[in-house]
């Protein structure tokens, strides 16, 4: 399918099994169903919350099987799925040997997209291993600020399906993809397209680092006008290299140091762009300075670049991308300052759930006082600690991996304070922010940046950083 052609597959009659019910896969069965799509939804889980959502769409005459997610129903055509389902799970399984394809909600939804009549909207797409919700927002900012009508819709956790489908015109989306949908998404072929950074994330999913960079590699298939990839990163490049784009699609580099040519860096504190200029060699065009940015963290600086050369490719001018980086606002638990407490600053990036978000955190701050650990999902900590040693005045942690990181810190980095806390009680963060409090001094900052998902002792990420939050608070207020 070419990078605009809508797609006019005839739904009416079509036996379709949508894989899982929740945020993809509800507003897929209904989509599917108003166009005439024979559905049925099956679903591993059938507790409260799955039998109230199957009345719902069985009310419509959607039928929905639950507790059973394996067995693929004998009629089916197509499958549309959830993107977390793996991709060894028996039902992908049946039907690859019945031939049935399996698509997930981004590619259903790039597939309806314009059936309606009216003009599909491009996607500036974005994935990566970190960095990814937070580039998609700056971008929706930066076209917001140039006039254009935009949302930041995918994983951002706002459905494809409804920007697409909705009664919304939108000019441009600003689209943030996961290595799940992009593995669920054979035909996507975006405007331009970026990979922000790659790093070893959600490997038993994918099997192997070589599988979760080719599905994050697929974002740049079919683009148009540039693929942004990061030139500090060497496997993003590679993966452009590999791609299979449209006559005239660019490499668009970024960096956080001085850019050649094709690329946007940073000079004295300023974000330039030598890529979108009339004669790259010789110009540099000024975007914005990096105090712009908040926070003017380096990776955040990273982001913004990549966010600002998604933009210009697009054809938004200057000034719009210095303005929506300053109206910009990140999310919460992201880089997150919370008080400053006798001379002692805090700061919540209970969102640093992997070690390549950590990693980044850590190289922000100076001195540190860390606050780490929960459920490390596999990974290893060794070169996190080796990075960061020489920032770490203390280390606090916590969860039930943290013997994990407290074994790198004894390897290298063992002369520095570390505080094991055994406890995993609703109290566990306040006392590992006194604890921090305790090994911090004025001019340090306490830095919750857990290297680890949140989920043996939080409900998620957001929660950590709230529990986190209040404890500061508490102190500040004892402390007035």
């Amino acid at each position: 399918m070419g990078s605009q052609e809508v797609s006019n597959v005839d739904w009416q009659g079509k036996h379709v099994t949508v894989a899982g019910l929740g945020v993809s896969g509800i507003p897929a069965a209904r989509a599917l169903h108003e166009r005439g799509a024979l559905v049925t939804v099956v679903n591993d889980g059938d507790d409260e919350r799955s039998r109230a959502q199957a009345a719902e769409l069985e009310a419509l005459g959607i039928t929905v099987r639950l507790g059973d997610g394996d067995t693929l129903p004998g009629s089916t055509e197509l499958v549309v799925t959830a993107p977390g389902w793996q991709p060894g799970k028996p039902l992908f399984t049946a039907a690859a040997e019945a031939g049935v394809p399996v698509w997930g909600d981004v590619e259903l939804a790039w597939r309806l997209r314009g059936q309606d009549g009216r003009e599909p909207a491009p996607w500036l797409a974005v994935t990566g291993t970190n960095g990814k919700t937070t580039t998609v927002r700056m971008l929706a900012s930066i076209l917001e600020a140039a006039g254009l009508r935009t949302a930041a819709v995918g994983n951002i956790g706002v459905s494809l399906l409804d920007a697409v489908l909705g009664d919304e015109t939108y000019d441009v989306l600003a689209v943030e993809l996961s290595s799940y949908q992009l593995h669920w998404a054979p035909s996507l072929r975006a405007h331009s397209g970026a990979v922000l950074n790659l790093a070893p994330d959600h490997l038993d999913w994918h099997g192997s680092m070589a599988g979760y960079a080719a599905d994050k590699g697929r974002i740049y298939e079919g683009n148009r006008v540039a693929c942004v990839y990061n030139a500090q990163d060497a496997a993003t490049e590679d993966l452009v290299r590999e791609a299979d784009v449209e006559e005239g699609c660019r490499a668009i580099g970024f960096t956080l140091g001085t850019p050649g040519p094709s690329q946007l860096g940073v000079v004295d504190g300023i974000l330039v762009d030598r890529a979108f200029v009339a004669d790259r060699q010789k110009q540099a065009q000024e975007l914005a300075e990096t105090s712009d940015v908040n926070p003017p963290a380096p990776h955040n600086i990273a982001n913004a670049l990549a966010a600002a050369a998604l933009a210009r490719a697009f054809g938004v001018p200057p000034k719009a991308v210095r303005d929506g980086l300053r109206a910009f606002r990140p999310d919460a638990h992201r880089i997150e300052h919370v008080a400053d407490v006798s001379g002692v600053t805090y700061i919540d990036d209970s969102k640093a759930t992997n070690t390549h978000a950590a990693e980044a955190s850590l190289a922000s701050y100076d001195p540190i006082v860390w606050i780490a650990g929960g459920l490390a999902k596999g990974a290893t900590f060794d070169e996190l600690v080796t990075g960061a040693a020489k920032r770490l005045k203390g280390v606090v942690l916590m969860g039930a991996d943290r013997a994990l990181i407290r074994e790198a810190l004894a390897r290298h980095a063992p002369e520095v304070p570390v505080v094991d806390l055994d406890r995993t009680d609703t109290g566990a963060m306040s006392a590992a922010v006194r604890e921090a409090a305790r090994l911090a001094g004025s001019g340090d900052t306490v830095l919750l940046a857990p290297a680890c998902a949140s989920m043996d002792m939080f409900v998620n990420y957001n929660k950590r950083g709230e529990a986190f939050a209040d404890a500061v608070r508490e102190l500040a207020d004892e402390s007035a």
